[in-house]
């Protein structure tokens, strides 16, 4: 059965690098978009209706990823959705913070690309 991350983020060498992390994993398939607007036009789209987990920086533009996660986690059929955030946000609560928003995982930049690979493998099982 294929599964569809999707990546919300607007540095280009950061989403770059997850997609091809992310790419690896069998039966996935990986999109990206710039920023949480974005985001969630794509998941109110159907193709976002396949949607299985979403990583999210949180500092961007537009709509950031702690916008997005409260929607997200506000909406009944997101309310399971497994949420990854990879962020470069140097606040030493900002992990506990994304938590009780409702992400499942957080990642501090510099994060390693195997690390959240192997994570979000076990959320989508």
């Amino acid at each position: 059965m294929l599964r569809r991350i999707l990546i919300v983020e607007d540095a280009e060498t950061a989403g770059a690098t997850l997609e091809i992390a992310l790419g690896h994993i069998p039966d996935v398939e990986v999109e990206r978009v710039r920023d949480g607007r974005e985001a969630l036009e794509y998941l109110a789209s159907e193709n976002g209706r396949r949607v299985n987990a979403v990583i999210t920086d949180l500092e961007m533009p537009l709509v950031d990823g702690w916008e997005l996660i409260r929607r997200l986690r506000e909406e009944e059929r997101f309310r399971l959705l497994p949420i990854v955030v990879v962020s470069g946000c140097q606040n030493p609560e900002t992990p506990e913070l994304v938590r009780r928003l409702g992400a499942d995982a957080y990642f501090g930049k510099p994060w390693s690309p195997l690390a959240v690979r192997q994570k979000v493998e076990e959320l989508l099982k």
